[in-house]
């Protein structure tokens, strides 16, 4: 897994040596140019994470942030005034360094504003999915919630967690709740928590995800599936910025930063009533949108290359035929449906080479809203695909469900579906232990 890219921008040789012996020891892969000319041409060729340029010695510093992708920019002047680094923020910049030779610094502001080339399941490598980053980046710091929209699988627990891990809230605790995966009888209690007696087996009181989420972050993922009744509480505790937990008897103060997800169009569901619009409005103080894999086409690989090492033993490679395959697949799935098909090439390949022929896709993408068609017309083909993609996938995950559905994009609501038309059909599905004999009818 690569390091982080550092480009570090001086005409002076001398200006660049200290951040670059820095930013080296600290881990960082550095890259240092004397023009930004060259500066430039640097991010058009590699994904840069970050960039220090010493201002003074090579010009517009600006001409580097205007371009599409470019990454971050702090402004390296020794001895500035406060003015001068007022300015360089005005004008784009994301921190100044008035002492570019004091090691510490140097790794702390780039630590701090560094786009990750890649990390655990986070790849940045095409322009549209840095911008998406180089925003999440400047938003994590500030204390407003955030709305994550994108198709199932683009990654939004992701981002999700890179909001949180670079904000001050990073020491905190991070708490994901998902809004599709739990009944709404029980959702209720398990966001804002319960005192003892609430309900027949409350033996104990309970903090809620909110109280336990104080000082650091809760992800409300799915916030789309939640119900009229528990929207209009939610709104009550983001307005209020305090919580009541079932059958007690005082309010309590919520510390968390709520980030939200949702894979629909929010403004859709407030337009037909299934979503209040006063809550959409207080989760979309800072909406990012995700861009489907197909969409960011650069991912591809890197994403699929960082599968490999991390599903299999750290040597596999694709072949040049493989390549070519993921790059020419539509990805409806997104990298959820990506992960699969590396995990499936994994089995089949012979020894540590993935070749085109170990590619497994999906014969078509899983319906979102788990109904088929009211005349029938479901081709029979398709619906043994299909039972087999989510019997197979149930295997692997020995009877999760929710694992399941994550997997699959789609939803446990609309996997629940599924089963039950399969079960339906004779098709028998393993239990949540996996137990049960699987096989296709």
């Amino acid at each position: 897994m690569s390091e982080t890219k550092i480009l570090v921008v001086a005409a002076d040789e001398a200006m660049r040596a200290a951040p670059v012996q820095a930013l080296g020891d600290a881990g960082f892969e550095v890259l240092s140019v004397a023009s930004m000319d060259a500066a430039c041409d640097a991010v058009n060729t590699a994904p840069v994470g970050l960039a220090l340029v010493h201002a003074s010695s090579v010009g517009d510093w600006r001409r580097l942030r205007r371009r599409p992708g470019a990454p971050p920019v702090v402004v390296m002047e020794p001895g500035a005034d406060v003015p001068r680094a007022v300015r360089a923020i005005r004008y784009g910049a994301v921190d100044f360094l008035a002492a570019p030779e004091d090691a510490a610094a140097v790794v702390t502001v780039s630590r701090r504003h560094a786009i990750p080339a890649s990390g655990e399941g986070l790849v940045a490598v095409d322009q549209r999915t840095r911008g998406v980053l180089d925003l999440a980046r400047r938003v994590a710091s500030k204390p407003v919630t955030v709305l994550l929209n994108g198709e199932s699988g683009t990654g939004k627990e992701v981002f999700a967690r890179y909001l949180h891990d670079h904000s001050e809230r990073a020491e905190g605790p991070f708490v994901a709740v998902n809004c599709a995966a739990i009944p709404e009888n029980m959702l209720e209690a398990l966001l804002f928590g319960y005192e003892k007696g609430a309900f027949t087996g409350a033996v104990r009181s309970h903090a809620g995800k909110f109280e336990q989420a104080a000082g650091g972050t809760l992800l409300l993922d799915e916030i789309s599936e939640i119900d009229g009744a528990l929207q209009a509480k939610l709104l009550r505790v983001l307005q209020e910025r305090e919580v009541e937990r079932l059958c007690g008897s005082r309010p309590i103060p919520v510390d968390a930063r709520v980030v939200a997800t949702t894979n629909r169009d929010l403004r859709e569901a407030v337009a037909s009533g299934a979503f209040r619009e006063d809550l959409y409005y207080r989760l979309c103080v800072f909406p990012i949108q995700l861009p489907p894999l197909r969409e960011r086409r650069d991912d591809v690989l890197p994403l699929a290359e960082e599968l490999l090492q991390r599903l299999g033993n750290g040597s596999a490679t694709l072949s040049p035929g493989a390549r070519r395959r993921l790059l020419e697949h539509d990805w409806p799935g997104n990298v959820r449906e990506l992960e699969n098909v590396v995990q499936r090439a994994l089995i089949l390949a012979d020894g540590e080479h993935v070749d085109a022929e170990d590619l497994q896709f999906e014969v078509a993408p899983l319906s979102a809203d788990g109904a088929a068609d009211a005349d029938g017309s479901l081709d029979e083909n398709l619906r043994d695909s299909e039972h087999r993609l989510i019997l197979d996938t149930l295997r692997q995950t020995n009877g999760s469900r929710k694992t399941t559905a994550d997997r699959l994009g789609i939803s446990v609501r609309t996997l629940r579906y599924k089963i039950a038309r399969m079960r339906d059909e004779g098709v028998s599905v393993p239990d949540s232990a996996g137990t049960a004999q699987v096989q296709a009818g």
